[in-house]
């Protein structure tokens, strides 16, 4: 099995880069506020093109930060994502990083 890519160093100051884009930061704060959601959900919810949900989700899923289930619906293909343990700690983890970082911004 590869090794875990992240977007950060173990002791760096600054956010889990992986999520930190835009299009990646939307997908974990989607899974996190839903169980489950399909690539047309999340695509139209993010409003974005096929190509860049799918980009943008393979790297996540690479991470191990979201989980991606094919299947069909009848003859219908049906992908569905959900966020692992690991993602939804990368999550909280950047979330708290930015928090500090506006927290140092307003003690200036």
């Amino acid at each position: 099995m590869p090794a875990r890519r992240t977007g950060r160093t173990r002791k760096s100051p600054l956010p889990d880069r992986l999520i930190h884009e835009r299009m990646r930061l939307g997908i974990v704060s989607a899974l996190a506020v839903n169980e489950a959601l399909s690539f047309n959900d999340l695509k139209n919810l993010l409003k974005t093109t096929d190509g860049n949900l799918s980009v943008h989700a393979r790297k996540l899923e690479e991470a191990h930060y979201v989980a991606c289930k094919k299947s069909f619906d009848g003859r219908v293909p049906r992908t569905e994502y959900r966020l692992t343990a690991l993602g939804r700690q990368a999550l909280e983890q950047y979330l708290a990083r930015m928090e500090r970082l506006l927290q140092a911004l307003r003690e200036r």
